[in-house]
């Protein structure tokens, strides 16, 4: 059985669905992370993919790591302290560098739990979707460990670091309603809507110019590391190579013509 399953609909817009029910779709074994890394690469790299939608099969979203495999002597913990080290980091410490790398835009359409390492996986997102079924929890402290997988470099640059350090220090859950009051999702919809609204958010980013989609999805991302002189220059340049670009023609010679711009990604 496929770890992931990926289905290319229309307007440029691929599905990637977390396919272990079994483990409730825990992404920290070897494979699952393999997984993952093969499809989003392989969507970021095609000139025809415009949005990544990322959900689960089953009833949950993610439950983030594989309890058995964090036992001493599993997949991620070695009897070598160092090794385990080396286990994180060519594992699923891959997820979050890769995430951060990509262009085309990311929707995490969240259709259950997603629980420590699955929490931390929405937040590598750039769209956050959820149903009202969804839970959140940074829990990783309930086990005795620490977000081993970038959530404390993510979550406080989501939801503030005052309520980063609640989530991370109690690791209690928190229903979708609320990951929406603190900012963690942009919007929660009954659970048989899910795929629908997070389709036709989709398809209203994919009908825009795929260079400048992507060029805004960069700067929106680096510019939370850079100061405000870097990300200006950022912008400069970007904005250079988006002027020459045939879309962007195309966008105001549709505008004064009144009429429906047809966009070439060229």
């Amino acid at each position: 059985m496929p770890h992931v399953l990926i289905e290319t609909e229309d307007h440029g817009v691929v599905t990637i669905r977390l396919n272990d029910p079994a483990t409730r779709n825990a992404i920290s074994d070897l494979p699952m992370v393999d997984a993952i890394l093969d499809a989003v690469l392989d969507a970021d790299r095609s000139p025809d993919c415009r949005v990544i939608i990322l959900t689960g099969v089953g009833t949950a979203f993610s439950s983030g790591g594989n309890i058995k495999t964090l036992r001493k002597g599993g997949a991620l913990q070695d009897e070598l302290p160092a090794q385990t080290r080396l286990n994180y980091k060519r594992g699923i410490q891959r997820l979050p560098l890769a995430f951060e790398s990509l262009e085309v835009p990311v929707i995490a359409a969240v259709n259950g739990p997603a629980i420590g390492a699955g929490c931390d996986l929405t937040l590598m997102c750039d769209v956050r979707i959820a149903a009202e079924s969804a839970e959140f929890a940074e829990s990783f402290v309930r086990l005795g460990i620490i977000p081993g997988d970038g959530g404390a470099w993510l979550l406080p640059r989501v939801v503030g670091f005052s309520m980063a350090c609640e989530m991370a220090l109690t690791g209690d859950n928190i229903d979708a309603a609320e990951a929406k009051r603190i900012g963690l999702v942009s919007r929660v919809v009954p659970d048989d809507q899910l795929m629908d609204t997070a389709r036709e958010v989709a398809r209203r980013i994919a009908v825009n110019p795929r260079h400048a989609v992507r060029m805004t999805k960069r700067i929106l991302r680096e510019a939370g590391c850079l100061s405000l002189g870097q990300a200006l220059d950022l912008s400069a340049a970007y904005q250079a190579l988006a002027h020459e670009t045939g879309d962007h023609a195309e966008a105001i010679g549709a505008m004064i013509e009144k009429r429906t711009p047809k966009f070439t990604g060229r």
